[in-house]
């Protein structure tokens, strides 16, 4: 075979330099990705695939409050209940220098125990809060029964979906005292909860607009008697059977979209817009920031109450397995190191997770100190590129180490990870207070130009995005 022009075969070798991502690098950044809850979850999954890793309760030595493992304190060799180990038996010192044990450091008295739940507040529900203001209204345990059966119902967005007629077969009790307490319900807050369909919705944003003052009665009489027209935009049609301007029509229409909302749940300020009904009553904090002797003190609080271990069995038989002590088949061997190993590279990934939290939990309690001690107006801007920066490590791990997160603060109040990096907050801080404080609704206009006296200059569309971001209503709907 002739070969081509300009074509040669050759046999030299090329070097070249490829990445690959190792499987401990993956695994350590899955466990630095996963927050309090799920790496609880994660280490008891752990725990029940692999033999060789167990898990044990965390119990301090009263003379020096180092952890005690076995009821034996290898740090001042106290022995719980008097009595020393006996010579041959297990060594978990040892199994310490083998990183055959892994707890988070941080040892304190028994006494002042650090439980986490036991500071954290329950926020109350959307439905809590109904049943709360509806309370009072009730005349009797009938009535009691009705109210349960309606906000048990309400959707996401706080729509009844079902009939009265079927609520009252249902309860076996009169249709007109469902009726009742349902107008009860509609009377409360979010304006529009209970609602049977969005029409009805806004009909009863609508009347409480008219109550306070705000009456818009062209939207009014849009809504309930051509709501169809005004979903297809037929604005002609709506201006010649009303008889008015397509002008004021088309004004109406924009008043509608404006201040009405479709989804009077969302906009609750106990809740989060696109959350459940009923959200957790529990967020357990991955970083604890208190008020120490010495200044603020940070503790990763994922291992308070437990210690991994190596399982007794499988370390004993590694050891004789390693030593050639012990003569096992080649099976039993590959079991025991494939667990044992599995084991250890499972132990330092978390202690790596628990020093990248700490590094970072460290710098945000000196950077945001007076945020942390003196409230939200002291927050100062902050990326996770300055504090990748300043930590030595990648943004990217920073990323992964605080997506997610949650971090309990000196008062007591658990915040998100984030609002760190939330430049916004102190702005939002200001309109809420300005808002709570209000003795007239103030527009977003009226918003932009007080927080422009106070030195933060944004526009009045950004004004409406932080508004409806804090769950406050248009001016128009609050009282």
């Amino acid at each position: 075979m002739e070969q081509s022009a300009g074509m040669e075969l050759t046999d030299e070798m090329q070097v070249q330099m490829t990445m690959r991502i190792s499987p401990r690098l993956i695994a350590a950044n899955h466990i630095l990705e996963l927050s309090a809850i799920e790496l609880q979850q994660f280490v008891q999954q752990e725990i029940e695939e692999n033999p060789a890793l167990e898990l044990t309760e965390s119990i301090n030595c009263p003379t020096c409050g180092e952890v005690m493992v076995d009821g034996v304190c290898y740090t001042c060799t106290n022995v719980q209940g008097g009595t020393k180990p006996e010579p041959g038996t297990f060594d978990q010192s040892e199994a310490y220098m083998d990183e055959g044990t892994w707890q988070s450091p941080a040892a304190r008295d028994p006494a002042d125990e650090f439980d986490v739940l036991s500071v954290i507040a329950a926020p109350m529900t959307l439905s809590e809060r109904l049943l709360s203001d509806l309370a009072p209204l009730l005349k009797d345990d009938d009535q009691r029964r009705i109210a349960e059966y309606l906000v048990g119902n309400l959707d996401d967005n706080g729509y009844l979906r079902c009939s009265t007629a079927e609520i009252a077969r249902t309860l076996g009790l009169p249709h007109e005292q469902v009726k009742e307490v349902l107008g009860y319900l509609q009377s409360l807050e979010p304006v529009g909860v209970g609602a049977r369909n969005l029409q009805e919705c806004l009909l009863i944003q609508l009347a409480h607009l008219e109550n306070q003052g705000h009456g818009l009665p062209l939207a009014r009489a849009i809504v309930a008697n051509y709501f169809d027209e005004l979903g297809t935009h037929k604005y002609s049609k709506i201006a010649q059977a009303l008889n008015v301007d397509l002008g004021r029509v088309m004004e109406a229409a924009h008043e509608i979209r404006d201040k009405l909302t479709p989804f009077p749940a969302q906009h609750d300020g106990n809740r989060a817009r696109s959350a459940p009904t009923e959200t957790p009553r529990y967020i357990l904090p991955d970083i604890a920031i208190r008020q120490g002797d010495n200044g603020l003190e940070v503790e990763v609080v994922e291992s308070r109450r437990f210690v991994l271990r190596l399982n007794r069995t499988y370390h004993e038989m590694w050891r004789a397995v390693e030593s050639k002590a012990m003569d096992l088949s080649l099976q039993d061997r590959r079991h025991i190191r494939r667990y044992i190993t599995r084991a250890k590279l499972f132990m330092a990934n978390l202690e790596q997770r628990r020093r990248t939290m700490q590094k970072i939990g460290d710098f945000l309690a000196e950077f945001q100190e007076d945020y942390l001690l003196y409230g939200v107006r002291h927050l100062k801007p902050l990326t996770r590129a300055m504090v990748a920066a300043y930590t030595g490590m990648h943004e990217s791990t920073v990323s992964r180490a605080t997506a997610g997160k949650w971090v309990m603060i000196p008062s007591g109040k658990v915040i998100p990870c984030s609002d760190f990096f939330a430049s916004a907050l102190n702005v939002k801080d200001v309109i809420r207070e300005l808002v709570a404080t209000e003795t007239e609704p103030l527009t977003d206009q009226h918003i932009a130009e007080l927080l422009s006296e106070q030195g933060y200059h944004i526009a009045r569309r950004t004004v409406a995005k932080y508004r409806d971001q804090l769950g406050i209503l248009p001016s128009a709907l609050r009282n």
